[in-house]
């Protein structure tokens, strides 16, 4: 078995919800790190005592299981390796290949004494069909590629290279583990994408969906990708791509088609889509979210890296790292102005507005403005890449973005 990398966070909320009577199950887009978590899980169970034959651990995308099409082989199967005795371990990876998987893992539960693990690298795996089956006896764990503190852990540095430094590679790079055999040899790492990006695509996306267009779901892809962090709409992104004009001659694309493949693309949990959400209205708004990329890897090899778009770059990073510090995260609108993140968890609330840096006057004031006109007491706060003395502006925060990202994910 290959050197495990070990992720700690994800480990220890399988070992929270483990003889939990909950089916746990671990999503995200392919290669992120799913299988490696329950590798991870698999050797924690051994060495707090449970024994080998007390552990069924199959991939369900490997040969060796070609036979097992649907539920009924698969039941017949996995119940043959169920131990009479004590709690037996059951964990599938890449479940979503077996056809009716849910009817197989709910009998389980009721037939035997086991604790479920599974893993998929699309959305259908919480489908309605299996929502409803299982409703509210499910756990979802969200494995996310790495975070900027996780890249650090990852990665070995020279003493002299700086935080700039890293933080810099993290952008251009994203936080796939794989990446990590390539010691940021660039060629390597931009094959590796291509190839996982291409598996995602084809497998995740177009295998699900026969019907799609490879060209259209590249062109909404490289869309989104180039307008992180805008404010977009399907109607609007459909005429753009319209009036590109390599799309068959005269061929208007509908608004219906482009929110069709983006919720392809969210299936594959290749693009997040986030609503947004009216301040002073406390009401979500059903128009003109924004799209994030899972992973700035992904961008820019189908972009190239431009250092023109930073601050788009740094909203993303910033997404990605509420939503792995378990926030729900909209876009925020107050009045005529937007915030760039209202971030909302049972117990707290943050507003943060993102930007290069808030070295001039005419910034300062278009960043801090919107956070001024909020008038509860929830946490404010400016993320750049300044590392300056000011530390705050009349009660916002102002913070040098990577120390954020560095720091405990407790505090906001």
């Amino acid at each position: 078995m290959t050197d495990l990398i070990n992720r700690p966070e994800y480990l220890n909320q399988l070992v929270q919800n483990k003889d939990v009577d909950l089916i746990k199950i671990v999503t995200g887009i392919r290669r992120c790190g799913k299988s490696s978590l329950l590798d991870l899980f698999h050797q924690y169970l051994l060495k707090n005592g449970v024994s080998e034959d007390h552990i069924v651990h199959m991939n369900l995308e490997s040969l060796r299981y070609r036979d097992l099409t649907d539920y009924l082989s698969f039941y017949d199967y996995v119940s043959g390796k169920i131990q009479g005795s004590g709690k037996t371990y059951l964990i599938f990876d890449e479940l979503q290949v077996i056809e009716h998987w849910e009817k197989a893992i709910e009998s389980f539960r009721l037939d035997y004494d086991v604790d479920i693990y599974i893993t998929g690298s699309n959305a259908y795996l919480l489908s309605t069909e299996f929502s409803t089956l299982l409703s509210g006896r499910y756990v979802e764990i969200r494995v996310l590629p790495l975070s900027f503190k996780e890249f650090l852990d990852f990665y070995e540095f020279g003493p002299a290279v700086t935080v700039e430094e890293k933080f810099q590679r993290y952008l251009q790079f994203g936080g796939m583990p794989v990446l990590r055999e390539y010691q940021f040899h660039e060629a390597r790492i931009q094959q590796a994408l291509e190839g996982i990006y291409a598996t995602v695509v084809l497998r995740d996306v177009l295998q699900r969906n026969p019907q799609a267009d490879q060209n259209m779901l590249q062109k909404i892809m490289l869309f989104l990708c180039s307008n992180i962090g805008s404010i977009t709409s399907p109607n609007n992104i459909g005429n753009v791509l319209s009036n590109e004009g390599d799309i068959q001659k005269g061929k208007n694309i509908a608004g219906k088609t482009v929110e069709k493949y983006i919720s392809m693309l969210r299936n594959a949990f290749v693009i997040y889509s986030v609503g947004r959400y009216d301040v002073k209205g406390k009401q979500l708004l059903k128009t003109l979210g924004k799209n994030y990329v899972i992973d700035m890897g992904f961008r820019n090899m189908l972009l190239g890296y431009r250092d023109a778009d930073r601050g788009h770059i740094l909203e993303n990073i910033v997404f990605l790292e509420l939503m792995r510090r378990d926030y729900r995260v909209y876009i925020g609108k107050v009045g005529e102005m937007e915030v760039d993140f209202v971030a909302e968890r049972p117990d707290d609330k943050i507003y943060i507005q993102v930007t290069e840096s808030m070295q001039s006057p005419e910034t300062r004031e278009r960043e801090l403005r919107p956070l001024r006109m909020i008038s509860d007491n929830y946490e404010k706060i400016v993320l750049s890449m300044d590392r300056n003395f000011i530390h705050s502006y009349d009660g916002i925060k102002s913070l040098y973005l990577p120390d954020w990202l560095i720091s405990s994910s407790d505090n906001g």
